[in-house]
């Protein structure tokens, strides 16, 4: 930065980034002209025409070399741009760029730095944000969970009591989902937004009764049946449990939610080469080939009302497939078309 600095006090070039580049080269095109004149006119013996090659092609070679070497010194300021740019993208690193230049660098210099800070902001304001909204949400879901603890003490006839218990299942359910939904908004947690190097072993026999007891009431207004394949019983994944239950649960929700009354789910968790597989099957009311993309974005136009007239935030299937590609894996989906039902499918390399 020091040669581009100099060059930026100079009056007719501190305006503009290309003037110094040009004024550079001009400098470095000259110098074998000047050298040559100082050969011809102060040398004291004779000279010969292979004398005056040899000095210009040297001369021309010594001048290209340092014109590059120049020049190469003068793009420091694109160099640091994008280096800052890098580490905040990569490691969230804050940098502190020169906004005092005037030029095309200067100002790129300044842009960036202003964008920077200016996400930062945004992301501690949206943090702060997320914090509240999920302390709120676990005050909201607590008042029940300690009102059915205090029936519970008070030793209440034991169908009351099972009401209560079902209560606090529910509400303990709820806080698991908070946790997992403010991990999942939260992209610059470490949880989330930084994909796990470390493995874990998930047994699949152990989450299921979680997804059951999220979806048991769902399934029994419908009057579906879920029907789930273990054929594969754990696999060596990068993904949390607890995030692969949500998405487990918010795609099976998903097929209740657009499957006809009395109708079945199929989910099958299996190995397919060396990929270990997940599928939720249903014969619901399915969708177009063309509207696949449209179903995984965020707050999607394709939003419908359930079979029961049940409502959609259009954010589900978009959270799920951010969950499942920042750990390493695929989410797709496929129908054969309206009123023949979905299919899911989740990928991990094993």
């Amino acid at each position: 930065m020091k040669l581009y600095h100099k060059l930026s006090q100079i009056g007719f070039l501190k305006k503009s980034y290309a003037f110094k580049f040009l004024f550079v080269a001009f400098i470095g095109i000259h110098i074998p002209l000047i050298g040559i004149l100082f050969f011809v006119l102060y040398y004291k013996h004779s000279i010969s025409p292979t004398s005056i090659l040899v000095f210009s092609l040297i001369m021309t070679l010594l001048a290209t070399a340092i014109t590059l070497l120049v020049l190469n010194r003068l793009i420091k300021p694109i160099q640091t741009a994008s280096k800052a740019l890098n580490d905040y993208r990569n490691s969230r690193k804050l940098s502190v760029l020169p906004t005092e230049y005037t030029d095309e660098a200067g100002l790129l210099l300044c842009n960036i730095q202003e964008s920077i800070f200016e996400a930062e902001s945004f992301i501690n304001e949206k943090q702060d944000l997320i914090y509240m909204l999920s302390h709120d949400l676990k005050n909201f879901a607590g008042n029940p969970n300690g009102l059915a603890k205090l029936i519970i003490s008070e030793n209440p006839p034991e169908s009351i009591r099972n009401l209560a218990e079902l209560i606090c299942e529910s509400t303990d359910l709820q806080f698991r989902y908070i946790e997992n939904f403010i991990k999942l908004l939260n992209e610059q947690d470490q949880e989330v937004a930084k994909v796990s190097t470390e493995s874990r072993i998930i047994t699949f026999g152990s989450i299921i009764p979680f997804i059951n007891e999220q979806l048991e009431q769902r399934l029994l207004d419908k009057n579906i049946r879920l029907t789930i394949v273990v054929e594969a019983q754990e696999a060596l994944l990068k993904i949390d449990e607890g995030l692969l239950i949500q998405v487990l649960v918010n795609l099976i929700s998903n097929a209740v939610k657009f499957s006809y009354f009395d109708s079945e789910i199929k989910v099958r968790i299996y190995t397919e080469d060396s990929s270990l597989v997940i599928t939720v099957t249903d014969s619901g009311i399915g969708f177009d080939k063309h509207q696949i993309e449209e179903l995984f974005k965020k707050f999607t136009k394709m939003s419908r009302l359930g079979t029961a007239n049940e409502t959609s935030t259009g954010i589900g299937l978009y959270l799920c497939k951010k969950i499942i590609e920042r750990n390493k894996g695929r989410l797709s989906a496929a129908s054969e078309g309206k009123n023949k039902g979905a299919e899911f499918k989740i990928e991990f390399d094993v």
